[in-house]
C-alpha cells in the first residue's frame, strides 16, 4: 500500500481526534462516491435503477474531489451503477490519484478483462470486484487469477441474500486459491427492493468457520455483526450521490444533504443542520444492517482493525504463494 503525502493525514488525525473527545463520530473517514447511476444490471436487492441521474460533468466530478481532499476523508471509493461506463474515467481516476486520499473502485462489468483494467490498475489502491448471483457474473471467478495478479489490492465484494449464504465456502476458495482477498456484504433491504436480508447468525457462523478454513481472505470485519445486534451505525462513512449531493446521515433514509459541488464538506459538518440529521440517525429504529454504516466504526478498534487489515497486509505473500504453486506446476 501506497504512503501518501504526511500533509494528507493531518485532517484525518484531527478529525478521529475531534470524534473521540466529542464521543461520536462527527467527521468520516471513508466517503462512497456513486459517480454514476448507470449499470448493466438489475439486481433484485438494488434501486439503483429506480433513481436514474444524469452523469456529473468531469469538473463537477473534480470539483468534489477536490472537497474531499480537504476534508477528514481518507479513502474514496468510486462506485455506481457502473464506473467504468463513464468516458472520461480513465482522466478522473487519474485526477484522484493526486488527491490527498486513497482511492477504492468497485466494478461489476462482465467482460472486465476486455475492458481497460490493466490500464487503470495502477492509478487504483483497491480493486472491489462486485460478482455474486445478483449481478449474474459469477464466470468472473473463472478470471480471478488473472484480475488477482494486476499491480494494485485485489478483493472480491459479493452481496449475500438470505439463499445465497451457503454458496460462501466455493466462492472464498476460488478467492483463497486465486490469491485474493473477500469482502462479504448482506443485502440490506432497501425501499423499493426485493428484501433479501439473510439470516445474520447463519452468516457470522458461515465467515467464522471459513476465517478458520481459509485464512487472511476475508475482510469482513468481525465487529460488524456487534454493531448490526445493538442496531449502532455511523456517520464516520458517508455516501455521494450521482448528482453530487450528500446522502446524510445515510443512504437507506434518503435524507439529502448539500451539494459537494458548492457547499464546504468540513465547514458543514460544523453546522446545526448536520447535528441534527445525526441526531436523526442516533434515533433510527430501522436496523437495516448496511455494510458501510455498521462496520465502518470497528476500524477504531484495534483488534478488529487489525482483523480486517490482515487480508490486505498478506495479499502479496499469498500472490508470490499462487504464483510459485503455478511455476512448480510447470
Amino acid at each position: 500500500m501506497r504512503i501518501l503525502k504526511p500533509s494528507a493525514y493531518l485532517p484525518t488525525i484531527r478529525g478521529l481526534v475531534a470524534n473521540a473527545l466529542s464521543g461520536r463520530a462527527i467527521y468520516p473517514f471513508y466517503a462512497s462516491f456513486k459517480i454514476t447511476s448507470r449499470c448493466h444490471f438489475g439486481c433484485p436487492f438494488c434501486n439503483m435503477k429506480q433513481h436514474k441521474t444524469p452523469d456529473l460533468s468531469t469538473a463537477d466530478i473534480k470539483k468534489i474531489l477536490d472537497n474531499l481532499s480537504r476534508s477528514s476523508v481518507l479513502m474514496v471509493s468510486f462506485e455506481g451503477g457502473e464506473p467504468l461506463l463513464r468516458d472520461d474515467i480513465g482522466e478522473l481516476l487519474e485526477y484522484a490519484r493526486d488527491c490527498g486520499f486513497y482511492l477504492l473502485f468497485t466494478t461489476s462489468v462482465r467482460d472486465l478483462l476486455a475492458s481497460n483494467i490493466e490500464k487503470y490498475a495502477p492509478l487504483i489502491d483497491f480493486l472491489h470486484i462486485s460478482i455474486d448471483e445478483g449481478h449474474n457474473n459469477l464466470e468472473l471467478f473463472d478470471a480471478l487469477p488473472t484480475l488477482a495478479k494486476l499491480p494494485t489490492q485485489v478483493s472480491v465484494q459479493t452481496v449475500v441474500t438470505k439463499d445465497t449464504v451457503s454458496a460462501l465456502d466455493g466462492k472464498i476458495e476460488k478467492c483463497y486459491q486465486a490469491g485474493a482477498n473477500i469482502v462479504v456484504i448482506p443485502a440490506s433491504p432497501m425501499d423499493g427492493a426485493e428484501d433479501c436480508f439473510p439470516d445474520m447468525d447463519a452468516l457470522e457462523k458461515k465467515l467464522n468457520d471459513l476465517r478458520r478454513k481459509f485464512p487472511d481472505t476475508i475482510h469482513t470485519p468481525r465487529g460488524y455483526f456487534d454493531a448490526f445486534r445493538k442496531q449502532k451505525c455511523s456517520a464516520a462513512s458517508v455516501i455521494i450521490g450521482p448528482d453530487g449531493r450528500l446522502f446524510y446521515p445515510c443512504h437507506i433514509l434518503g435524507v439529502k444533504g448539500p451539494d459537494l459541488r458548492d457547499v464546504d464538506f468540513m465547514d458543514w459538518l460544523k453546522e446545526h443542520e448536520a447535528a441534527s440529521l445525526r441526531f436523526l440517525m442516533d434515533k433510527c429504529d430501522r436496523n437495516c444492517g448496511w455494510y458501510q454504516y455498521y462496520s465502518i466504526d470497528s476500524y477504531s478498534s484495534p483488534v478488529s482493525f487489525i482483523d480486517a487489515v490482515r487480508p490486505m497486509l498478506f495479499q502479496n505473500r499469498r500472490k508470490h504463494r499462487v504464483n510459485n504453486s503455478e511455476g512448480n506446476l510447470k
